[in-house]
């Protein structure tokens, strides 16, 4: 910790802080445009100068100089800094007057507007004319793909966007060319970017030169309605805030959130928005004579109460899918033990993970920041980069640290950073069980190493065995102590560790999610579209969801439910944190939540849930499984629950490892519905194509 005085008030701030930091820290605003503290410094524009005591009779730029670089007083005084004097006044107005020669008067046309940190520090910081009457340079926009959009004109060349691509997203797909006045941010051969974060620069952006096409002319910020709630894209639960208007939700942005995702979101939570609003369901169907016609609640709820009376429990089976809140996976598991069924499942990819064997077996034990704590990492059957976009960047940014040796066994695919390719299945997993391999010495000699497990090694029929071997490789080298748990199991899913915690797994008797589409008489879908659907080819099928999607195109009976934007729910991530999401809006139509649906289906099953609202439902839910109402808390899993997984007796087959996303912008019924995630889709096709060739 160093002493420094900050415009007279002394304060102690650690030694490797800057001094914008530490005048940030001691409550003296700076202007900075370039500066960003995920970012490397710049120092490129100049409008955080200060004044040093004892330093240049000049302004320092305080983003480039350290809290270290300062010399203390002659009879050591600590050293002193000001933000406000007729000096910082003068440059500041100065640079500002610079910064805005060339800008074009867009303020009334421009997206940033009212969000803008050149509009905002020109009024704090500038003056109300300028000396400047020449010809303003003029600079070709850019087509970098339909995610972003450029207008180059307003561009203040902070290099804010040049280095998080480089640095954060891992990819140098953007970069300055030419010198002075020629200078412009480019993608060099004008190509779209590729990627899955690219959308965060349009965040980094300070003026307008950087915008979200799809979102592009569509509000002002102060027209929307702002709700802070959880992303179910992935299983990572990166804290994002929905902005709707009236009932349409506009835009969907980052939130910070350290434990997760910092302040970066990827493409597919950024974009999906439209989605929400298009191929929505807002009334139930029944199918009659082979073809879905509208009908009323009661109408739909009679239909299937003819279906239930003539099924036996046994034939009876329900399947959540991987946007179900825990809230509706309780309400739907107590109906089905109501009708004195054992068929649920919650993994719907048939992964081989198994609450009895406890919560440690299931979970990202090391949790997402223990990344950073770590000094090796071995991926098996998981491609990060598309399953868990936001927890890849943290692998990356603990990989530019340096120090970190990463083993792959599976596809060898761009990962954003470098590794030892280790082999493509079961076999190359086996060798580092044995010991034979030189990173199997690696991960031994390590003191945290990681092991993270994939759902394309665990959906497998040989998944379990693939999880006994991977536990028996982290108790060998010494993943799993006392201070450290570095067993963890990556989903790609939302709602499976929530489904797994409340044991939504068939019980005694009961059938997995595959079966039961080739043998229940009467079958649930709660939002469950991943699956293959041509095996049910009979039995009477009941679809509760929100988008018109592969379930919905084999239902019997449609009742329409909510997103994850138009209702409460509890959320536990793959870290096993829980999270809460919020409303942000409301159901189209007669669309309604799932857990409300579910309630009242009951009542005409003659089966009636014990409770009348989501308060009621919750405090169910928190009795029987308490960790559920601790919020931002991770339950930590037992190591005991890996020492008694860990086995080398299943068999294995010989196939390689797959990642289960085939395509990162169509996973689930809301992408899907995505023009904007379709366009993506195919641009990324065509892109690997001409790769291929």
């Amino acid at each position: 910790m160093a002493k420094i005085k900050v415009d007279g008030n002394e304060i102690e701030v650690p030694d490797h802080y800057t001094l914008l930091q530490a005048c940030e820290e001691a409550g003296s605003q700076v202007p900075r445009f370039c500066f960003h503290e995920r970012l490397s410094i710049a120092g490129n524009c100049r409008m955080c100068l200060v004044e040093v005591k004892g330093g240049p009779p000049k302004p320092a730029a305080s983003c480039a100089m350290g809290v270290r670089d300062l010399r203390p007083g002659p009879e050591g005084q600590p050293p002193e800094v000001f933000t406000n004097t007729p000096m910082v006044k003068k440059a500041r107005e100065g640079v500002m007057e610079f910064l805005l020669i060339n800008h074009p008067l867009d303020c009334p046309i421009c997206d940033q507007g009212g969000e803008c940190d050149l509009q905002d520090q020109a009024m704090a910081f500038g003056v109300d004319s300028s000396r400047f009457h020449e010809n303003k340079r003029a600079v070709e926009d850019k087509y970098i793909g339909p995610l972003v959009k450029t207008i180059m004109n307003r561009c203040i060349h902070c290099t804010r966007c040049v280095r998080f691509t480089t640095e954060v997203a891992g990819i140098s797909e953007l970069g300055l060319i030419g010198r002075g006045e020629d200078a412009e941010i480019t993608t060099y051969l004008e190509h779209a970017m590729t990627s899955e974060m690219q959308g965060n620069v349009v965040d980094l952006c300070p003026v307008g030169a950087l915008t979200s096409k799809p979102y592009a002319f569509m509000a002002r910020p102060w027209e929307l309605t702002k709700t802070e709630t959880i992303d179910v894209m992935d299983a990572c639960g990166s804290a994002i805030r929905v902005d709707t208007r009236g009932r349409e939700v506009m835009r969907i942005l980052p939130r910070i959130n350290e434990a997760i995702n910092e302040e970066w979101i990827s493409d597919k939570t950024r974009y999906v928005a439209d989605g929400l609003r298009t191929q929505r369901l807002d009334r139930p169907f029944v199918r009659v004579d082979g073809k879905l016609k509208g009908a009323s609640w009661p109408e739909a709820f009679n239909a299937i109460k003819q279906a239930v009376d003539a099924a036996t429990p046994e034939k009876i089976g329900a399947i959540a899918g991987d946007l179900a809140a825990c809230e509706e996976m309780f309400a739907l598991k107590q109906l089905m033990q109501s009708l004195g069924s054992a068929n649920i499942d919650c993994r719907q990819d048939g992964a081989k993970l198994d609450p009895a064997k406890g919560r440690a077996s299931y979970i990202f034990n090391p949790t997402i920041t223990g990344i950073e704590d770590a000094d090796a990492l071995l991926i098996i059957g998981a491609n990060p980069r598309f399953e868990a976009t936001v927890l890849n960047a943290r692998i990356r940014k603990r990989w530019r640290l340096g120090d970190f040796p990463i083993g792959v066994i599976g596809e060898q695919t761009e990962m954003r950073y470098e590794y030892e390719y280790l082999g493509a299945g079961p076999k190359s997993l086996g060798e580092l069980v044995a010991g034979t391999t030189d990173f199997a010495k690696t991960l031994k000699d390590a003191e945290r190493p990681i092991i993270i497990v994939g759902q394309g090694a665990l959906t497998r029929a040989d998944g379990m065995a693939v999880l006994e071997h991977a536990a028996k490789l982290a108790v060998d080298v010494g993943a799993v102590t006392e201070d450290w748990n570095g067993f963890a199991v990556l989903h790609t899913a939302a709602s499976r560790v929530g489904g797994l915690d409340l044991g939504f797994v068939p019980g005694e008797g009961g059938v997995g999610a595959a079966d039961m589409l080739s043998e229940m008489d009467v079958l649930f879908l709660l939002g469950a579209d991943e699956m293959d659907m041509s095996h049910r080819q009979s039995g009477f099928t009941v679809y509760i969801g929100s988008h018109g999607d592969v379930g919905a195109h084999h239902a019997d009976v449609i009742l329409p439910a909510a997103t994850y934007t138009e209702k409460a729910g509890t959320y536990v991530n793959t870290e096993g944190r829980v999270q809460m999401g919020v409303r942000a809006g409301f159901a189209p139509g007669e669309a309604k939540e799932d857990w409300a649906i579910l309630r009242a289906l009951s009542d005409v099953l003659g089966k009636t849930l014990p409770f009348n609202s989501l308060g009621e439902l919750r405090l169910q839910l928190y009795a029987a499984h308490p960790h559920l109402a601790v919020e931002d808390a991770v339950e930590p899993g037992s190591n005991e629950d890996i020492a008694a997984l860990a086995s080398t007796s299943g068999d294995f087959e010989t196939a390689g490892f797959e990642s289960p996303i085939a395509d990162f912008y169509l996973t689930n019924p809301i992408a899907r519905a995505s023009a904007v995630m379709a366009e993506c889709s195919a641009l990324a096709r065509s892109e690997s194509a001409v790769a291929a060739e």
